[in-house]
């Protein structure tokens, strides 16, 4: 793998009107979508993956759309995946029906643990159940997403955004607490489920809830600029870790994959989705960057290389399976250190919890359960 030429901005960037990213992000999204089935011919539907026993996979969001797909895919492969979910009854209703897939073949090593990314203190919990084990994690896919368009602001319980925190904060403290399974895995990797959408967004770190008032609020904004954020904390992450940790972090793009979020698509987007829904990419499609990330052998070396160039973000795999560049906005080093800050705070995490966490010590969470 070759990495993109190198870029790097240190200064704060004037940010262009929101009706110029918008415009500009969903024609990189009108491309993607017109063009990703001819960028990705190469690829083979569903990606080929090797065998993966004796891998442990955390897939997050894994009872619809591409964490299904994921979670399948790598349970049919010999992984043992942990199916990260709120709804415990679909995962198990999937299992058996995987099973049957297989007429009655070795039993798919498959558990179902619960998770909740709209509630904080439910991370904490699932990350200490699953540390407590001691045992070695290789593989983290933080899928679970939301992108509730034309709808009214909402807010979790723990006070922010519900596409930030689900998007974003959520996944962002899961990783780090899990630092320790992850290490004991090594090589193990960190994949973020990334979008296109990220070209659009914005990240203001003195309003990311969109409560002050400096920008008016939609959801458009809202998953977008998590999506951003996501790059600009994991490009962090991936300098504070050690390359002895050896953990790789990556963001993906799944491509333009046909949810039901499309009936509540701006009227131009709509109207291509119905003309031409041929060029969409189907859930399994659309999990292939992720199953790539996760799976194949060069991507350790590919992001050790990236770190050794110092390159300003974390490694982001397009959805044809190809390293590619995420916007510009993420290439500023400034903004993602600010990003990594706030996010520490609104997570409830010391600033040395990555540190501490490496060191066998134990971080504080202030969404710990007493």
């Amino acid at each position: 793998m070759n990495s993109s030429p190198r870029s790097s901005l240190t200064g704060k960037v004037k940010r262009r009107p929101w009706w110029v990213k918008s415009l500009t992000g969903w024609s990189y999204v009108i491309y993607e979508m017109l063009f990703q089935r001819m960028q990705a011919r190469h690829l083979k539907n569903p990606l080929p993956l090797p065998p993966l026993d004796d891998v442990t996979c955390i897939v997050t969001g894994s009872t619809s759309g591409i964490g299904l797909e994921t979670a399948r895919q790598l349970a049919f492969s010999g992984a043992h995946v942990v199916m990260a979910v709120r709804n415990q009854s679909a995962a198990f209703d999937l299992i058996k029906k995987w099973q049957t897939e297989r007429h009655g073949t070795t039993l798919l090593s498959i558990e179902v643990m619960e998770l909740n990314l709209l509630s904080l203190s439910s991370v904490v919990k699932f990350a200490k159940a699953l540390n407590s084990r001691s045992k070695p994690l290789q593989v983290l896919i933080n899928n679970a997403g939301m992108f509730s368009m034309g709808e009214p602001q909402k807010f979790s319980k723990d006070g922010y955004e519900t596409h930030l925190q689900v998007n974003f904060l959520a996944p962002a403290l899961l990783s780090i607490l899990l630092l320790p399974s992850l290490v004991k895995g090594s090589p193990s990797r960190i994949i973020n489920v990334n979008s296109i959408m990220h070209y659009m967004g914005f990240v203001d770190t003195d309003d990311m809830n969109f409560t002050l008032g400096k920008e008016k609020f939609n959801s458009t904004k809202a998953y977008s600029s998590s999506k951003l954020a996501q790059i600009m904390f994991y490009s962090v992450l991936q300098k504070r870790l050690p390359l002895e940790a050896g953990i790789s972090l990556l963001c993906v793009s799944p491509g333009t994959v046909h949810t039901n979020v499309t009936r509540d698509l701006p009227k131009l987007v709509q109207g291509v989705y119905n003309l031409i829904p041929v060029f969409l990419f189907s859930a399994q499609e659309g999990s292939r960057s992720a199953l790539y990330a996760a799976t194949d052998p060069e991507i350790p070396e590919y992001c050790e290389e990236l770190k050794a160039d110092d390159w300003p973000t974390c490694a982001y795999i397009s959805h044809y399976c190809r390293p590619t560049r995420a916007a510009k906005e993420a290439h500023n080093t400034r903004a993602a250190n600010e990003v990594w800050e706030k996010t520490l705070d609104m997570i409830g995490l010391p600033l040395d919890a990555v540190e501490k966490l490496l060191q066998g010590e134990e971080a504080m969470c202030k969404y710990t359960d007493s």
